[in-house]
C-alpha cells in the first residue's frame, strides 16, 4: 500500500472525508445525502482495503468507491439527479475564460450541463464544481488524462454551443 500503508482508518478519514463529501456534493447538491454516501463510502473501503494496491493516491481510490456508490444510488431513485442551483457557486475554468455569471445564467448553465451526454457532463461536474484536476479527473474515471482534458473541452464547447443557441 506504499507510504500510506502505515496510516490508521482513522487518520485516513481524518485526511480524506473532506474530499470524498466534497466530491459527492457537487454531484448531488444535498449536504446530507452526500454526508451519507461519504459514510457508505469509508464503510465500503474499510471492508475492501485489501484491494487498495497503492497505485494511485488513496483520495483518489476513495472517490472511485464513492462515485460507484453515487451511481448505485442514481440507480435505485430512477436515476433522477436533483440538481440545486446555489448561489455561491463559482464556476471555475481557465483564468482568461473567467466570466461572471448571473443567477439567472448559473440557472441555465447547470440545466445545460444536466442535458449532456455522458462522460462529458461527468467530467464537467468533477472539473467545474468539484476543482479536480484533470490528473484527479483521469483516476477517478480509470481514463488517460490527455482523454479528461480533451473530454472537457469537447463538454465545454458542447455547453457554450448550447449557451449561444439559447438552450
Amino acid at each position: 500500500m506504499g507510504g500510506e500503508a502505515l496510516l490508521t482508518i482513522g487518520e485516513i478519514y481524518k485526511e480524506n472525508s473532506k474530499i470524498v463529501y466534497g466530491f459527492l456534493l457537487s454531484y448531488t447538491k444535498d449536504a446530507s445525502l452526500s454526508e451519507e454516501l461519504t459514510q457508505e463510502t469509508f464503510l465500503r473501503a474499510i471492508k475492501s482495503i485489501h484491494k487498495y494496491n497503492g497505485k494511485c493516491k488513496i483520495s483518489v481510490w476513495l472517490c472511485q468507491i464513492a462515485k460507484h456508490i453515487l451511481f448505485q444510488e442514481w440507480e435505485k431513485r430512477g436515476k433522477t439527479i436533483n440538481v440545486s442551483y446555489d448561489e455561491n457557486i463559482q464556476i471555475k475554468g481557465d483564468s482568461t475564460e473567467e466570466l461572471v455569471i448571473s443567477n439567472e445564467n448559473k440557472k441555465s448553465i447547470y440545466k445545460i450541463i444536466q442535458s449532456l451526454e455522458n462522460p462529458y457532463k461527468e467530467v464537467i461536474y468533477l472539473r467545474l464544481t468539484g476543482d479536480l484536476s484533470f490528473k484527479e479527473i483521469s483516476e477517478i474515471l480509470g481514463k488517460s488524462e490527455n482523454w479528461a482534458r480533451v473530454t472537457f473541452y469537447r463538454g465545454k464547447s458542447k455547453l457554450i454551443r448550447r449557451l449561444e443557441d439559447g438552450e
